[in-house]
């Protein structure tokens, strides 16, 4: 591990300060992600700013229904808070069927939408990827593309966002709150927050340098039911080759594309009335795949169809 300096904030200005006051600096919480990639000398960062004891750690009713959730919020406390178990299953089955109850103890929900690809070539540093060293070109293109994206990739990069959380909380319109060095702040809607790759893979979210998420806010819980499904090699401890969230009439996948994936030609479908395997063919239609991967589309589509059937049940129930 390359070595680095470290300190710790214990209010959000002083975190951003710290972080802007030297280059290559980032911030430190759970570190479940951070930390292997800085073995791996993926990630070398210069200082860490730890900010495990920002006042951000709650979950906190809003106004209108819904709930705000401090960027610092815990997977495990997320997924057996009472509030979003009932009204938010889909976040909940997602967040309990990401990573183990260990990773989940240390993970936190800013963490969680910041955590990078599992793509094989960007963790391993003797092969070319984009994503890790721009311009050097994606290995995964002719290479071990089994686990690769399907949807929104491009010929830059074909590398899939591993969260569980995310898709749920994209089915779910949340909005991320983020605040400056500046001392200004902004809410971005989570289905705007990630990137596509396009020419850049290594940008991979609108969130700027002096910037830190501080909460993610769900709205209201829509009407109709909410299923989360996640399809992998073995039943624990394994990143989705396909995940489905479905919240009322909003439908988003993972590990299908750069980011999660909203999945606006399928909503699109039903609401014109269509069955399940119309919308999952809408939004299908522009998939493309590498070898590896052809398995991913029709997987996709029966995932796609399984989960609208199941939650249209539960809201019939």
């Amino acid at each position: 591990m390359k070595p680095f300096s470290y300190e710790r904030a214990d209010d959000v200005a002083g975190a951003l300060r710290a972080v802007t006051a030297q280059p290559g600096a980032k911030f430190l919480a759970g570190g479940t992600n951070l930390i292997d990639l800085m073995k791996l000398r993926i990630e070398t960062p210069a200082h860490l700013v730890d900010i495990n004891h920002l006042p951000l750690a709650e979950i906190q009713e809003t106004r209108d229904g819904g709930l705000r959730i401090g960027a610092l919020v815990r997977n495990h406390v997320l997924a057996g808070d009472r509030r979003v178990r009932t009204r938010y299953p889909a976040l909940s089955e997602a967040l309990l069927a990401g990573a183990s109850g260990q990773l989940r103890n240390r993970a936190t929900t800013a963490g969680n939408l910041l955590q990078r690809t599992r793509c094989f070539y960007f963790y391993n540093p003797d092969t070319p990827c984009n994503k890790r060293e721009p311009g050097s070109g994606c290995a995964a293109l002719q290479g071990l593309n089994r686990i690769h994206a399907i949807l929104g990739e491009s010929s830059a990069c074909i590398a899939t966002h591993p969260s569980d959380m995310a898709v749920a909380m994209t089915a779910l319109d949340a909005q991320v709150e983020c605040a400056s060095a500046t001392g200004a702040s902004r809410t971005v809607p989570l289905s705007d927050f990630h990137t596509l790759p396009g020419a850049h893979p290594e940008v991979e979210t609108v969130l700027k340098p002096d910037e830190l998420i501080t909460a993610v806010t769900l709205l209201p819980p829509p009407p109709g039911g909410q299923v989360y499904r996640k399809i992998r090699d073995r039943a624990s401890y394994a990143f989705a080759l396909v995940s489905v969230a479905v919240a009322g009439d909003r439908i988003a996948l993972g590990s299908v594309a750069h980011k999660p994936w909203r999945a606006t030609r399928a909503e699109a479908a039903l609401a014109a009335g269509g069955t399940p395997a119309d919308a999952a063919d809408a939004e299908l239609a522009p998939a493309h795949s590498y070898g590896a991967n052809d398995f991913k589309i029709p997987l996709a589509r029966r995932a796609i169809v399984r989960t609208l059937a199941q939650a249209q049940e539960i809201a019939r129930a």
